[in-house]
């Protein structure tokens, strides 16, 4: 099956596993492994930020900033369909004690009016408090659009006139800068704390990392001990975040490069994809024009040989690129999905 889940499908190359195999360890939880270190000290650089920690998953990253940056019955500000809002399974209130104000955007993004709405400050002083703004880069549930860094500034510059703290969830942050040209650091040092996942387009087993401040990542490593998410000796997948970072960052034009030609190519054919919303890994179809659930869609792709998956909006499927698929795939890919739903396209 041509494999266009997720960019989550990857598997370490033969590289990667090299790295694996000769990794340099010693005792994370005591700050002794070298290859955690040599990882967190890149990262940290990479993102703009003092400091960063190594963490199992993106999840944990972003809850662990959270509890950083508010106190249980304050409000977290993040736009509607963020993946820190619907796909966390609610951990901003079971972790952190936050209530959610969300914001409908458009691509995943809303702009200073909407922020000042959603953050007017309360006349009592016992009132819950908006504390934190928390926005995604690429934007997962739009089709892994990007933010433009001069609405980032300007949204951040009036997030912090009403006193908020700022994260980012940059799971696929290296996507959006090599899509923009903006590197990660210009982007991520803008907030007071960014995630990174390494399981993504980096093609790393697992892992990922959260940056901020020197005082602030120093508190986070007691709350990654209470999120169970202290290691041993993690230098050997932490090597696998080293190798993605020397080997796998420009490469990630290849995988923008086959979306762009997947979702030319199945509009060419009549199928339902918006070409101008791809900008980075991801292809949308809005299968609701073509009669047919998405459900029916995805099984009908499935047993055509190709592997697409669901999304948060109802007729919405999704094609994701990743560095386990090459240009055969794609013009694989291309004849195929076209071939299975041409009937329904062509009514």
């Amino acid at each position: 099956m041509i494999d266009l889940r997720s960019d989550t499908a990857t598997r370490p190359t033969d590289g990667m596993r090299a790295a694996i195999a000769a990794a340099e360890v010693g005792d994370e939880q005591r700050r002794e492994d070298p290859t955690v270190n040599e990882l967190q000290e890149r990262a940290a650089t990479l993102l703009g930020q003092e400091r960063a920690l190594f963490v199992p998953t993106a999840t944990m990253a972003n809850q662990i900033a959270l509890k950083l940056h508010a106190r249980p019955g304050d409000v977290l500000v993040a736009e509607r369909h963020a993946h820190i809002v619907i796909y966390e399974y609610g951990g901003a209130a079971v972790h952190a004690g936050l209530m959610i104000e969300p914001i409908a955007g458009e691509g995943g993004r809303f702009g200073v009016d909407e922020l000042h709405a959603a953050t007017e400050p309360s006349t009592k002083g016992a009132d819950q408090r908006a504390a934190v703004l928390a926005l995604e880069n690429t934007h997962n549930s739009s089709g892994g659009r990007c933010w433009p860094l001069e609405e980032l500034e300007s949204l951040l510059a009036a997030a912090r006139e009403r006193g908020l703290a700022t994260h980012l969830d940059g799971a696929r942050l290296f996507n959006a800068a090599v899509a923009t040209g903006v590197p990660a650091s210009a982007i991520g040092g803008l907030f007071d704390t960014v995630t990174v996942c390494l399981s993504k387009g980096l093609g790393c087993p697992l892992g990922a990392l959260l940056a901020g401040s020197e005082k602030t990542i120093e508190r986070a490593w007691r709350e990654k001990h209470l999120f169970g998410g202290a290691l041993r000796q993690a230098g050997i997948v932490a090597a696998a975040g080293v190798y993605a970072l020397e080997n796998h960052l420009d490469r990630l034009a290849d995988d923008h490069a086959r979306a762009r030609r997947l979702g030319d190519a199945w509009h060419a054919a009549g199928l339902p994809v918006e070409p101008d919303r791809v900008e980075t890994n991801f292809v949308q179809l809005d299968v609701g024009v073509l009669g047919l659930g998405r459900d029916e869609v995805l099984a009908r792709l499935r047993q055509g040989g190709v592997g697409l998956s669901s999304t948060i909006h109802p007729t919405v499927v999704r094609a994701v690129t990743h560095l386990d698929l090459g240009d055969d795939d794609i013009d694989r890919a291309i004849e195929l999905v076209p071939h299975v739903l041409g009937a329904r396209v062509a009514a």
